[in-house]
């Protein structure tokens, strides 16, 4: 068997995506766009209709509302990071460096940061429908991140565990903010790396191993075309 032969028998064995699933993935995509650049609440399912290049109804067949689009959205990024940081086996120093690597991560998806920045923001109104999960989301982080310094910090009387986990936090939100506004002059990693430092904490400059893989959204500032497909 040629090479090719092998290579054609590999492609015609590999999973595909139906068109029903490259349809719904397409409305992912769309909204997660339109979501970092507008928010949540500017957006209406006919905009991410219109962005994906499919008709209203074809939205709705996939998804019952924004609301569903929203969900899917946000699991779908938590799922890429996860691992990072939820797997059992991790290290209180594991799971530190892992987030200094889902921060360098992030400098190669602007579109997925600005959502986070964008959504987390109206998420503050009990109302919104993200409010929940970024509740939930910074909660989970905290309890992790405080038993992590608690044991890094070791016997330093200042901050405590639960004060570095809140300023570790805020400044990585801080910076995404500022990094969006200056993308050239913040070096979202090396604040972090140089507020660890201050803390006795060392990162090695080049951290082993890879990020997880960069979320295959589109970035911020493409388009979806094509014309109008009802499924």
């Amino acid at each position: 068997m040629t090479d090719r032969e092998r290579a054609r028998q590999h492609l015609s064995q590999s999973p595909r995506m139906s068109k029903g699933e490259r349809t719904r993935q397409r409305i992912i995509d769309s909204a997660t766009e339109l979501f970092s650049r507008s928010g949540y609440r500017a957006v209406s399912l006919r905009d991410i209709a219109s962005h994906a290049g499919i008709t209203h109804a074809g939205v709705l067949h996939h998804f019952p509302n924004k609301e569903a689009t929203l969900i899917h959205v946000l699991s779908k990024r938590d799922a890429v990071d996860a691992p990072l940081v939820l797997d059992e086996g991790i290290s209180h120093r594991e799971l530190i460096d892992n987030i200094v690597r889902i921060v360098e991560r992030n400098t190669g998806t602007p579109g997925l940061v600005a959502l986070y920045v964008n959504l987390s923001a109206e998420a503050t109104d009990p109302a919104h429908p993200a409010h929940e999960y970024f509740f939930g989301r910074y909660q989970i982080l905290r309890e992790l991140l405080v038993p992590a310094f608690a044991e890094l910090l070791g016997d330093r009387p200042h901050p405590t565990p639960e004060v570095a986990a809140q300023q570790f936090l805020a400044l990585q939100d801080g910076l995404q903010v500022q990094w969006l506004l200056d993308p050239g002059t913040v070096d979202m990693r090396g604040a972090v790396v140089s507020f660890l430092r201050t803390l006795g904490i060392t990162v090695p400059d080049d951290p082993a191993g890879p990020a997880a893989p960069a979320d295959p959204a589109r970035p911020t500032g493409t388009d979806s075309t094509g014309g109008a497909d009802p499924t």
